[in-house]
């Protein structure tokens, strides 16, 4: 599907255009231009990128194909940038899609394979907003970057929430197995901190002013979406420290549990231990023995073996070990 914005001004004066009209704008230099490909088939693809942009083949290649990292490339007239924003159709994990920008002087393309929030707040800002907009292509992909950024906010939330359960879990008296846990939190901030890195770096690009499609004016905004990435970076790595921690306690807990099971049975040993001694020695299927012909050999045997369990286990609360 395509969708297209003219502006004027920094006002809309028109949208949803066909190819031939968009042409016509193309040749304009008075107009800004900013043409979404939502999800687009092959043939939209090429009367876009090809028939109405002529990009490099290089930059509609790497559009076209998935791309694990975001990047940017300069192509002199256009750059080229890869991002990747938060995917809310898998709501039980962290996952990403892919967002490519075309952003020249007057014109902009945005390109994706699925719905994404970002793309509708804006085009949503545009027909619904009164007074100026975007005056230029750079303010534009600014606010799709900056809405795509505020978008990482419940991600990181959940993942707060996430650890904390953690934490409380590894803390409370209960042994249960947080191994899965663990794991998958583990992954989800990995990833997060896999995308969010490069991202930053890209923004860096822009904030220093190395490309001529971005004006002056518009670093400072550059250089706040790239405060705001780096402030999720910390964050997921202050998860990621505190995941570890977790970690480190669970591993204590399940040792000194173990431990303790192993005091028990010790103790249980221990225990039984005179009564199994007395009892295989007398036990035995000797003829000779003179106590099995005593009066009183049966009552000694017995007090013999209650005494000696009365000192193991006093001997094993005295240890803490029962």
């Amino acid at each position: 599907m395509i969708h297209n914005y003219i502006f004027s001004d920094g006002k809309l004066v028109g949208h949803d255009l066909d190819l031939d009209a968009l042409r016509l704008v193309r040749a304009d230099k008075g107009l800004v231009l900013w043409v979404d490909l939502d999800q687009p088939t092959d043939a939209e693809i090429k009367a876009v990128l090809e028939g109405v942009f002529s990009f490099h083949p290089l930059a509609i290649e790497d559009c076209v194909a998935p791309s694990s990292l975001p990047k940017v490339e300069d192509y002199e007239d256009y750059l080229f940038l890869v991002a990747h924003p938060v995917d809310f159709s898998q709501p039980e994990k962290f996952a990403t899609t892919e967002l490519n920008f075309f952003i020249g002087k007057e014109f902009i393309v945005t390109f994706h394979r699925s719905a994404l929030r970002s793309i509708m707040t804006v085009m949503d800002r545009c027909t619904k907003g009164t007074g100026p907009i975007a005056r230029g292509t750079d303010r534009l992909a600014h606010l799709i970057l900056d809405a795509m950024v505020d978008n990482y906010a419940p991600i990181t939330d959940r993942l707060r929430v996430k650890v904390e359960e953690i934490e409380e879990t590894v803390l409370s008296p209960d042994m249960i197995d947080l191994t899965p846990l663990l794991l998958d939190a583990r992954s989800e901030i990995a990833r997060l901190r896999e995308v969010i890195r490069p991202q930053r770096e890209v923004i860096t690009r822009l904030a220093h002013g190395e490309s001529k499609v971005i004006r002056n004016v518009m670093l400072p905004y550059f250089r706040d979406l790239r405060d705001n990435l780096v402030r999720i970076e910390e964050t997921a790595a202050s998860f990621a420290d505190q995941l570890l921690i977790s970690f480190d306690l669970y591993l204590s807990k399940s040792g000194y549990q173990a431990n303790e099971g192993i005091k028990v049975l010790t103790s249980l040993t221990a225990i039984t231990l005179p009564a199994i001694i007395i009892g295989s020695w007398y036990g035995m299927n000797f003829e000779n023995m003179p106590e099995l012909h005593m009066p009183y050999g049966y009552a000694c045997a017995a007090a013999i073996t209650l005494i000696f369990t009365g000192l193991m286990i006093w001997w094993c609360r005295r240890r803490h070990w029962i």
